[in-house]
């Protein structure tokens, strides 16, 4: 692993929003402008910085480019784009969450990795429309102590929203 990768551990179990068990959920937590999102650990293969892309002509706007991680061509899509959030400028804290989504790795490029939480099924609200998000990608509301975070339904983002004639 590179220096710049951060392992998740692979000891954590496989679960889901619809059957999560007394010991929860767990969760990567990030930030996109001024929200907190979260996707389910087990779609997260690794967490690195971002690096040079490869860009692509012809594509949307929000697939930012290709990445070559260790051999592995992996498309990368820029969430804020694809919210339609005011796109921002990379800082030291911005990173690519590298995910496995039915077979196919994508990076998905964030503000921040704030976290790694567990959280119970208590803790979850159904999914609501907010801002520029479908309600299709959003798994639910996740209520923490002083915020809520938008958990992210990722298989349906990232089924629908990368070509598939892309590398992966």
């Amino acid at each position: 692993m590179s220096e710049s990768a951060v392992a998740i551990p692979d000891s954590i179990g496989s679960e889901n929003v619809n059957d999560v068990a007394d010991d929860g959920l767990q969760l990567v937590g990030f930030r996109l402008a001024d929200e907190e999102y979260g996707i389910d650990i087990m779609c997260v293969q690794e967490i690195i910085l971002p690096g040079a892309m490869t860009e692509l002509p012809q594509v949307p706007d929000f697939i930012r480019g290709l990445i070559n991680l260790r051999g592995s061509i992996i498309p990368v899509i820029d969430l804020r784009m694809r919210f339609g959030l005011r796109v921002s400028q990379r800082t030291d804290a911005s990173r690519v969450i590298v995910t496995e989504v039915q077979g196919r790795t994508v990076g998905i490029v964030v503000d921040a990795v704030s976290e790694v939480l567990r959280v119970s099924s208590d803790q979850i609200d159904p999914p609501a429309t907010i801002g520029n998000v479908e309600q299709a990608y959003i798994k639910g509301l996740v209520k923490l102590e002083h915020k809520l975070l938008i958990l992210l339904e990722i298989e349906a983002l990232l089924e629908e929203e990368i070509p598939g004639d892309l590398p992966s």
